[in-house]
C-alpha cells in the first residue's frame, strides 16, 4: 500500500500539476522570502520534498542547510534540480521515508517546511508523516510551515450535475444524471465549484495547529453545523476546502493559501459531497448537516466521508442567527434592543 503511493509520486505528471498550480507556488515562495530572517542561517527539513522546489527556496532564503526528504523516485531528479540551481553545497537529498531517516549526530533542524495536502486536506494521510518528523528532528521553539491549517463547508448547488443533463444536444439524460448523482453520493467529487454557487456564509469544520496535534486526533473528526441560505436557490450538496496559514512576521498580515471557490483555483480543487435529491431553499433558511471522516481501515491514506442533513430545530443555532425560525428572530431583537455583547440566551 506504502510503496503504490510513493510509486505514484515517481510520475512526473503529478509533479508538473503542482508545479504549474500556481497559488500553491506562490504562497510557499511568499511565506518563506516574507520570513527571511527566521530562514536565515538555520537548518530546514522539507518532508515529501518531491522535486524539491520548496528545498531550494529555503536555501535561496538564507537557511545554512536543507535536507530535502523524499521516499519516491523522484529524488533522483530533485538532485539534479538541486545542482542546476547551484544549492548543493546547502540542500542535502535523502531518498527514504521519513520515519526510516535518522541524521548525523541525532542533529535537530529549526524548521519543517512541507506541502503535505491533499484532497479535502486530509486524502493521502501524509500529515502523519509530517508529524513524526517534528516530533523526531524539530527543535523546541522550532518553526512549521505551514502551522495551521483548517476545513470548511458550505451548502451549494450544483448545475454540470443536475441541470445538465436536461438537455444533451437535444436530449434528455436525466435518467443518466439520476444514476450519476447516486455514484457520486457515495464517493465525495473533486471539482472547481463556482463561488456564486454557494448557498451560505462558510463554516469552519475543524482547524488544526500543527504546532501541537497528535497523529491520534488525525483518526476521525466530527462536526454538527447549522448554517443560513444567503439565497433562494437549489441546495445539491456539501461542497468542502481548505485554508493553510504560515507564521507571518506582521501579526496581521497573514500568509494564507486558500482553496477556496472563491479563491484562484489550485490543482486540489474543491470536494463535493453529492446529495442524492436536490432541495428548494429559501433566503434565511437553516440548513443543518453533519459530517464525519474517519480514516479508513482498509488504507490509512484514506477517509471516509459521510453526511448526514439534520432538524435545524435540534441543533444549536449561532447567536446571533439570521435564520426565519422563531427562537433566532427573538434573540435578535433582543440582542439589537437590550443585549450586550457576550449575552447567554436560552432558547430552549
Amino acid at each position: 500500500m506504502g510503496d503504490e503511493y510513493f510509486t505514484s509520486y515517481s510520475d512526473l505528471d503529478v509533479h508538473r500539476l503542482m508545479l504549474t498550480d500556481e497559488p500553491r507556488m506562490k504562497s510557499y515562495k511568499n511565506a518563506i522570502d516574507s520570513n527571511k530572517d527566521i530562514f536565515q542561517n538555520k537548518v530546514v527539513m522539507d518532508v515529501g520534498s518531491g522535486t524539491g522546489v520548496l528545498a531550494i527556496m529555503c536555501a535561496q532564503a538564507g537557511a545554512k542547510k536543507v535536507y530535502a526528504v523524499e521516499a519516491s523516485d523522484i529524488a533522483k531528479l530533485s538532485e539534479k534540480l538541486v545542482k542546476e540551481n547551484n544549492v548543493s553545497d546547502i540542500v542535502q537529498v535523502f531518498n527514504t521515508r521519513v520515519e526510516d531517516l535518522d541524521l548525523p549526530d541525532n542533529q535537530k533542524v529549526d524548521i519543517i517546511v512541507s506541502e503535505w495536502m491533499g484532497f479535502y486536506l486530509l486524502h493521502e494521510g501524509m500529515l502523519d508523516s509530517v508529524l513524526v518528523a517534528r516530533d523526531k528532528f524539530l527543535k523546541l521553539g522550532g518553526r512549521m510551515f505551514p502551522e495551521i491549517a483548517a476545513l470548511y463547508a458550505s451548502p451549494c448547488s450544483l448545475p454540470d450535475l443536475y441541470k445538465f443533463w436536461t438537455d444533451v444536444s437535444g436530449i434528455n439524460l436525466s435518467v443518466f444524471g439520476n444514476e450519476l448523482r447516486k455514484s457520486k453520493s457515495n464517493q465525495p467529487d473533486v471539482a472547481l465549484v463556482n463561488a456564486e454557487d454557494l448557498l451560505s456564509e462558510p463554516v469552519c469544520v475543524f482547524e488544526l495547529n500543527l504546532r501541537t496535534l497528535q497523529t491520534e486526533e488525525l483518526n476521525k473528526f466530527s462536526c454538527s453545523r447549522v448554517v443560513c441560505a444567503n439565497k433562494d436557490g437549489l441546495y445539491q450538496g456539501l461542497c468542502i476546502w481548505f485554508t493553510c496559514t504560515f507564521p507571518s512576521p506582521i501579526i496581521t498580515d497573514q500568509l494564507v493559501l486558500s482553496t477556496a471557490p472563491f479563491s484562484q483555483p489550485t490543482h486540489w480543487k474543491q470536494t463535493v459531497i453529492v446529495l442524492p435529491d436536490e432541495y428548494a431553499v429559501e433566503e434565511r433558511e437553516p440548513l443543518a448537516w453533519e459530517i464525519n471522516l474517519t480514516r479508513s481501515d482498509e488504507n490509512p491514506r484514506h477517509y471516509n466521508i459521510q453526511l448526514t442533513m439534520l432538524d435545524p430545530e435540534k441543533v444549536a443555532h449561532a447567536v446571533p442567527c439570521n435564520c426565519y425560525m422563531t427562537k433566532c428572530i427573538v434573540s435578535r431583537t433582543f440582542l439589537e434592543c437590550e443585549g450586550e455583547p457576550g449575552d447567554i440566551i436560552d432558547m430552549t
